[in-house]
C-alpha cells in the first residue's frame, strides 16, 4: 500500500473501535496518526501540535462532547483542515449532521458509517 501523507487525529472512545480503525487506517497507507479517547484529549493534542491536522476523524457519540461540536471547536481554533464523522448512527442521522455542518460553515467532508470503508474514505479525502 502506498503511503498517504495526511496527518490524522482519530477520536474514538471505544477501545476496540479505536484499535480496529487504527489498523484499518494503517492498512490504507496512513501512518501519521494521533489518537484520542475523548474530546478533551483531542483538544489537548490539537493545541500542542505545531501545525493543523489534515483530518479530524471522530465518532459522533463521544462521552464528553458530540463529535460535531468537537469539529466546530477544532475548526474555529484552526486546529484542522477537514473533518469526517465516523459513526454507527443510522444514515438519516448522519445526513442531518452533514446538513448541520454545512449550515454552520464547518469543514466537514462527510459522515461515514462504521466500520471504516477504504473507498468512501479516499473519496472524501481526495480534496485534501
Amino acid at each position: 500500500m502506498r503511503r498517504n501523507p495526511l496527518r490524522i487525529l482519530l477520536v474514538e472512545d471505544h477501545p476496540f473501535q479505536l484499535l480496529a480503525t487504527q489498523c484499518l487506517l494503517k492498512s490504507f497507507g496512513f501512518d501519521q496518526l494521533t489518537f484520542a479517547e475523548n474530546a478533551e484529549q483531542a483538544i489537548r493534542s490539537m493545541s500542542q501540535s505545531h501545525e493543523p491536522f489534515d483530518l479530524l476523524l471522530c465518532d459522533q457519540c463521544l462521552p464528553d462532547l458530540p463529535g460535531l461540536e468537537l469539529v466546530e471547536i477544532a475548526s474555529r481554533r484552526h486546529f484542522i483542515v477537514g473533518a469526517i464523522i465516523l459513526s454507527g448512527l443510522p444514515q438519516g442521522e448522519l445526513l442531518c449532521l452533514a446538513a448541520q455542518a454545512l449550515q454552520r460553515g464547518l469543514p466537514l467532508l462527510g459522515c461515514l458509517s462504521k466500520p471504516l470503508n477504504k473507498d468512501e474514505l479516499f473519496r472524501l479525502t481526495a480534496p485534501l
